[in-house]
Formats: C-alpha cells, sequence, structure tokens
C-alpha cells in the first residue's frame, strides 16, 4: 500500500453530506486536502456546501477556524458531486458517512469495493457495526476499516481505529497517521468489540445514571452535575485509568486500597434497564425543564455546546503535555 499522507495532501471522498460528512469535510481541507463530498442526493450536496460555508465563515471570524489557510482557501478545496466514481477518483482515502443502517452501508461498500484499486482506504464512520459485518466478502477487505468520531468531530478529536480481522497492519498505519494530520487523537482497537471502546464506556455511564434516577436515588437534574461538575471535570483531562494511578501512590497502591470497596458497590448494580416507560417520562420531563425539546431550542443548546467544546479543545491545547 502507499505510505502515509506526510508532506503532500492528496484526495479525499467523503460519502454523505450530512453533519458528519460536513465535519469530516472540514478536518481534512483544514489539513490542505482535496475534498470530493458525494451524496446520491444534488440537492442535498449544494445544502452542504453552503452549510459548510456559513460555518468555516463563522468560525474563522471568533478566531476558532482550524489550519494554516483562511475560510475561502479551505472551501476552494471541497467540491460536491453525485456520481460516486467521480467522488473516488485520485482519492487515497474515503470516509463514509451514509446513516447507520447495515444493509445501506453494505451496498455502498460493495460498490466502493468495484471501483477502487488497491492503494485506497476505505473507512466507514460506524459508531457500532461491526467492521466483520461491514466489510465481509470484499475484494478489498485489507483496506477497510472502522474510523468513529465522536460528534462532534469538529471540536472533539477522538477517532476509533477499528479493524476487520483481514484488515493489514499498514491500512491502520496510514489512517492512524492521516487522523494525526488532520488534528484528531485517534486510538487504535486490535480487535472489533460491540459498541467499540467509547460507547461500552458511554452505555454503562449511561446504565447507571438510568438506574440511579428510575430507584429514586437522585433526580435527573443532580444526575447530569455529578459527571459536568464532578467526573467530567477530571476526565477532560485525565482518563479513568490515570485517575486510580494519581488517587494514590500509583496504580498497584489504588488497587490494594480499593478494590475491595470497588467490588462491593460493582455487585449492587442492577440489570440493563429498559429506558422506556416511567422513568423515560421522568428524565425527558426534567430534560425539558432544562433545555425545551422543540427545534429551536434544541438547536440553540447544541451552538452553546459546540462553542464550549470549542474552548475547552483551545484550553487542552495549552495546557497539555506535549
Amino acid at each position: 500500500m502507499a505510505s502515509p499522507a506526510s508532506s503532500t495532501p492528496g484526495g479525499v471522498a467523503v460519502v454523505g453530506s450530512g453533519l458528519i460528512g460536513r465535519s469530516w469535510a472540514m478536518l481534512f481541507t483544514s489539513a490542505g486536502f482535496k475534498v470530493k463530498l458525494y451524496d446520491i442526493e444534488p440537492r442535498q450536496v449544494t445544502h452542504a456546501l453552503d452549510s459548510i460555508r456559513k460555518e468555516m465563515k463563522s468560525l474563522e471570524q471568533s478566531g476558532s477556524l482550524k489550519g494554516s489557510l483562511g475560510a475561502e482557501g479551505q472551501l476552494s478545496l471541497i467540491s460536491g458531486c453525485s456520481d460516486i466514481r467521480e467522488a473516488v477518483e485520485g482519492a487515497l482515502h474515503v470516509q463514509e458517512c451514509v446513516p447507520e443502517n447495515l444493509e445501506l452501508k453494505k451496498q455502498l461498500f460493495a460498490q466502493l469495493d468495484g471501483i477502487v484499486g488497491d492503494q485506497v482506504v476505505l473507512s466507514s464512520s460506524s459508531s457500532c457495526l461491526l467492521p466483520s459485518r461491514l466489510f465481509s466478502g470484499l475484494v478489498h477487505v485489507k483496506q477497510c476499516l472502522v474510523a468513529h468520531p465522536v460528534n462532534p468531530p469538529y471540536y472533539v478529536p477522538l477517532v476509533e481505529l477499528v479493524p476487520h480481522p483481514e484488515t493489514a497492519a499498514a491500512t491502520v498505519d496510514r489512517t492512524y497517521a492521516l487522523m494525526r494530520k488532520i488534528g484528531q487523537s485517534p486510538v487504535r482497537l486490535t480487535k472489533e468489540v460491540d459498541g467499540f471502546a467509547l460507547n461500552r464506556l458511554q452505555y454503562a455511564v449511561i446504565s447507571e445514571a438510568w438506574r440511579l434516577v428510575e430507584e429514586g436515588v437522585v433526580s435527573p437534574g443532580d444526575l447530569d452535575l455529578v459527571m459536568s461538575d464532578g467526573l467530567g471535570m477530571r476526565y477532560a483531562f485525565i482518563g479513568p485509568l490515570e485517575t486510580m494511578h494519581l488517587n494514590a501512590e500509583g496504580m498497584l497502591s489504588y488497587c490494594d486500597r480499593y478494590s475491595e470497596g470497588m467490588k462491593h458497590v460493582l455487585k449492587t448494580f442492577g440489570p440493563i434497564p429498559e429506558f422506556s416507560g416511567a422513568a423515560a417520562e421522568k428524565v425527558h420531563q426534567a430534560m425539558c425543564v432544562k433545555v425545551p425539546g422543540d427545534p429551536e431550542h434544541l438547536a440553540a443548546r447544541r451552538e452553546w455546546r459546540d462553542r464550549c467544546l470549542m474552548r475547552l479543545a483551545r484550553l487542552k491545547s495549552q495546557l497539555q503535555p506535549q
């Protein structure tokens, strides 16, 4: 396979022009890559390009645009198309961003498999579909992997790289280098597992959060504070394992001191919640008091969240040890 893009950016095809596809396109162009943004519906492509232009201009005005090029320079690198062969022509990397539907994604990758050569990485943005299900039977399976971003990808840099059992090591290495080049923080999973790493951790937290509210231990609002003003404060800078390491005289000290207490609490965890019925209504009502559930209020809150994430990312870049 070709070596990782290191000095001379090549082309990238982003397949799917929704929120995730638009974010990927912006990230790739911020590093100087030419991007072809594909969607089967031409009007969707036009809408996506308009949205990208507005967002880049806004980011530039606030001083938050990534990359060395200005907004116009980056926008000049993005073109839209509704012909998939045209989209992948000359691409070194294809990033799939279609809806999370297994059959739809399999059909798309089968189509791409018949178009691309032996030097193109085929990457899925799937958040939960296993590579063995996405890429089974493809001729170019060694060039396939999942590169799962975190929403919104432009502000949250983590990308999970999940290989198919037959994915070539060079494919993972090349994608890892590409993600680093565009300013993301890739992590390698050595094998596929349901939920990957991020969603397994996220679902464990959500599950216990739901049980605590459902059992009347804590209110929905206070539960969110436990994370936003408690665990989340330190987890924004160090993970749970380093937290353990620092909260005692090293990891072995922590395990010796706290393992029995942890096991005692873990044994009291309940069954998987249903996420429905009275508990769902209780949580819904509490969330709507804080953020009304109409589109306008939700959109405004998401914009506020993104501004916070932008400022946090800027702070982390200033504080993070090299």
